[in-house]
């Protein structure tokens, strides 16, 4: 294997997973992290991460550099691509921003250079070497495996969760051959102390990665679904796992708004696998459609138990507690069903962006709505939606939740995290 002469690490892509990799990979090595949104690039230099992952002391005392331009990062002996890749309005995956980078990358490839250019992104097994290596190959005009050669470590990053961080999980990493995966290997384990997993081929890795999630995605479905069958006959889901519970290899999933850009979305690129192999993967889809028509099922349940149409406070747009990220939030398919229902609808998020609510959903987060104090001063709602139960929310009081609510009114706790607050004069619902 032709090795490359620089020790630089280029990190493309400093989201979620791009800039925690890239500043653990900067306490050890020179790493620059290129992204190609300016402000973003901005907020970083004055100290500040909008995801909330890195603390602005860890930011000043990174010795990562920053750039918007990839030409900054011609030195680079080892290219990381940590860019999202969703899926379209039809469910298909989408490429693009992967592409993009790819073809970034491809730019600054020289001949003999031995260049790695490795991918985290998640992607369907057979997209790293059948369609990214050819295309940086046709940009380049170089070989791949004589020029450069390709790698994929799945990324793992779960937002907001300060437990399974980078140094402390199993890093899988694949190489096209075994001496690209021996570098990969150092490389991951000057981040974990070496807890580096090598996977049998790049095809493994990326294989690993998407069913991973589907699996989370399957198991949540099968509680979504008995909540919906346990619900017609009054039985709440939450007594029911805490009695399953007890057994020692029952496996407990919480019901709820199952979205963000790796649950909610990776099945799709497994799913999209199947399809061309000419395999029909019902499993795989059939959870991601029951996970997907819960919007539509909380939105209904609400409904059902108001007397007419109302106005309807919804608690959190995130799509989990705790974190800024909006990304495929399943709480904007319940406020649709509300408005398309007839309901007025108000949306709390002390978590969110009011700009980035705006232009991906067209939703409003008005300065009133976004501060706490403001809303519990405001007149009562004929319902509150407890959609994302962040820090904030958990802790409301038995009087700030009736407070918000008219007498009589409704309110429902999709997590059933207030089911022990004393709500007498109002209907209560939870999953």
């Amino acid at each position: 294997m032709q090795t490359a002469t620089s020790d630089l690490i280029a990190v493309v892509g400093l989201g979620y997973v791009g800039l925690p990799l890239a500043v653990a990979l900067a306490r050890n090595a020179n790493v620059i992290g290129v992204d190609i949104d300016a402000g973003r690039i901005a907020e970083l230099r004055r100290g500040h991460d909008r995801t909330r992952e890195i603390d602005a002391d860890v930011l000043a005392a990174s010795t990562l550099v920053l750039a918007t331009d990839i030409a900054a990062a011609r030195d680079a002996g080892v290219f990381i691509v940590t860019v999202p890749t969703p899926v379209d309005a039809a469910n298909l995956p989408d490429l693009g921003s992967v592409l993009g980078a790819t073809r970034a990358v491809a730019s600054l490839l020289r001949a003999g250079a031995g260049t790695i250019v490795v991918y985290e992104s998640t992607v369907y097994p057979g997209v790293t070497e059948e369609i990214c290596g050819p295309e940086l190959e046709r940009l380049s005009g170089l070989i791949a495996g004589v020029d450069f050669h390709l790698g994929y470590s799945p990324e793992r990053i779960n937002p907001g969760d300060r437990e399974h961080t980078l140094d402390r999980i199993t890093k899988v990493v694949a190489g096209s051959t075994p001496a690209v995966t021996d570098r990969l290997v150092a490389l991951y384990g000057t981040i974990n102390g070496g807890n580096v997993f090598r996977a049998a081929s790049i095809k493994v890795a990326e294989a690993a990665k998407v069913i991973e999630n589907a699996q989370r995605d399957i198991n949540i479905a099968f509680v979504n679904e008995i909540t919906q069958i346990f619900g017609r006959i009054d039985v709440s889901i939450h007594d029911v796992l805490a009695a399953a519970g007890t057994k020692w290899n029952f496996l407990r999933f919480e019901p709820g708004l199952v979205g963000g850009h790796c649950i909610g979305v990776d099945p799709y690129y497994l799913a999209h696998l199947a399809a061309r192999t000419g395999f029909n993967p019902r499993v795989v889809l059939a959870g991601r459609a029951t996970n997907d028509n819960m919007g539509a099922f909380v939105a209904d349940e609400l409904h059902t138990r108001m007397t007419r149409a109302g106005r309807v406070l919804v608690l959190g747009l995130t799509f989990k507690a705790d974190v800024p990220d909006l990304r495929n939030s399943k709480v904007v398919d319940v406020v649709r069903r509300l408005e398309w229902l007839g309901h007025g609808v108000t949306i709390h998020d002390p978590m969110a962006d009011a700009a980035e609510a705006m232009h991906e959903y067209g939703l409003i987060l008005d300065t009133a709505a976004l501060d706490t104090a403001a809303l519990l001063a405001a007149d009562p709602f004929d319902a509150v939606l407890l959609a994302v139960p962040h820090a904030s929310y958990r802790d409301f009081a038995a009087a700030t939740v009736r407070g918000m609510v008219r007498p009589g009114g409704v309110v429902a706790d999709i997590k059933g995290v207030w089911r022990d607050r004393d709500l007498a004069g109002l209907t209560y619902w939870a999953m």
